[in-house]
């Protein structure tokens, strides 16, 4: 059976490797032609899989990168791994997974199973996604079979992995979700039908809106603490020895990433739409934006004013041990650090180069270090003499 999937990232790459591990022929279709070029030469554009993976793959002949999209005639499954991200008005922006759809439905044939992975408002899959399809494609509704299974990779993460990790399944009929559970319980442990399209869709957004309330809610709560003076990590900690009722969330200087910052707008503007309240959600994004500013007042604290002083960032992607800097709350520091006349650079290896400047090297010439990410490969050595604000962990 041959899979095409849409979108090698870091959602569709590791579902691509997986898939031909476990025997499937997968084209992973991709419009960045310098990351097709890459893969097909054994180079992985994530740090989630191994340029030894890629390699493996594409020499066993059951793994190819391409950017024509005419593969998905050859094969049965299409997945949709678009990013879905927002715009610069902070509202959802489906322009990426609109050209997907158009381009993949020029290719469908007759009872091809599509599953979109890309995250969504509720509606859409049955809506918009449905709709292209269909006028794209000249084939019927009822002639292809249309799922949504929301991604939930965490890149990094060791201890959950595409086959561990519960996936949900939801079709656009009955026949089209029993494809879907079909297809992903060969590879995956735990598969859970839900009840419509709209659950699953939700659930998802759920799952990260949760997530964005808890991480704004413990960054408000360090406030508190570091006034009382008390460490919030051993509160945290001395918390989460309960053993039901309570998860531990950690400060950071925000929540960042693909999912986090991003998913609860879809419930929002969602919501907006059908005259639903979001203040929860409404609060807890208003905090994490703010959160930068807490960051500058604790920086004055410590060295004084800012103006004229050099300032190095340590860890600008969005999470410790990746290269992402989707969504990264360390952009929204440097702008507040600038704003305050600061001179700011910024240290990350493994992001090596963003928005048009390259990562500086770590040493004692600065006047304040920020550690915004913790990499595992970071030796501080250099900055012992060097006033230091660390910005803590959180779990994301």
């Amino acid at each position: 059976m041959q899979v095409s999937i849409i979108g090698q990232g870091y959602v569709g790459l590791p579902l691509a490797i997986s898939l031909a591990n476990f025997g499937y022929s997968v084209f992973g279709i991709d419009t960045d032609e310098d990351k097709v070029l890459g893969l097909n030469n054994g180079t992985s554009s994530i740090e989630d899989i191994s340029d030894q993976e890629v390699f493996t793959a594409i020499n066993s002949g059951r793994y190819t990168a391409t950017s024509d999209f005419s593969k998905v005639a050859d094969s049965e499954i299409v997945i949709i791994c678009v990013p879905t991200p927002l715009n610069i008005e902070h509202k959802p922006d489906l322009s990426l997974l609109k050209s997907a759809l158009i381009s993949l439905s020029a290719h469908v044939k007759k009872e091809t199973l599509i599953i979109l992975e890309s995250t969504v408002a509720p509606g859409t899959t049955r809506g918009l996604v449905a709709k292209i399809i269909e006028e794209t494609s000249k084939i019927s509704i009822s002639g292809f079979h249309l799922v949504f299974s929301p991604e939930r990779i965490d890149p990094q993460n060791k201890k959950w992995s595409i086959a561990n990790t519960p996936k949900l399944v939801a079709g656009l009929t009955t026949e089209s979700c029993n494809m879907g559970f079909e297809f992903y319980s060969k590879f995956i442990s735990s598969v859970i039908k839900c009840d419509s399209l709209e659950v699953a869709e939700t659930a998802k957004l759920l799952e990260n809106s949760f997530r964005l309330v808890n991480i704004s809610f413990i960054n408000e709560f360090s406030i508190f603490c570091e006034k009382i003076g008390i460490d919030v990590n051993s509160v945290i900690e001395a918390a989460a020895t309960k053993p039901y009722g309570f998860m531990p969330f950690y400060p950071s200087i925000g929540a960042g990433g693909h999912c986090i910052p991003v998913d609860p707008l879809y419930l929002a503007s969602k919501a907006k739409e059908i005259g639903a309240p979001t203040k929860f959600i409404d609060l807890a994004t208003q905090v994490n934006r703010q959160i930068s500013d807490l960051y500058v007042q604790k920086a004055k604290l410590r060295i004084g004013k800012l103006s004229k002083k050099r300032v190095l960032i340590i860890g600008v992607a969005y999470k410790p041990n990746v290269s992402d800097v989707r969504e990264t709350p360390a952009a929204a520091l440097i702008t507040a650090l600038k704003n305050e006349g600061a001179e700011v650079f910024w240290h990350d290896d493994l992001v090596q180069e963003w928005n048009g400047r390259k990562s500086t090297s770590i040493s004692s010439d600065y006047d304040l270090a920020i550690i915004a990410v913790h990499h595992d490969y970071l030796d501080l050595e250099e900055l012992k003499q060097v006033p230091m604000i660390t910005a803590g962990r959180s779990v994301l």
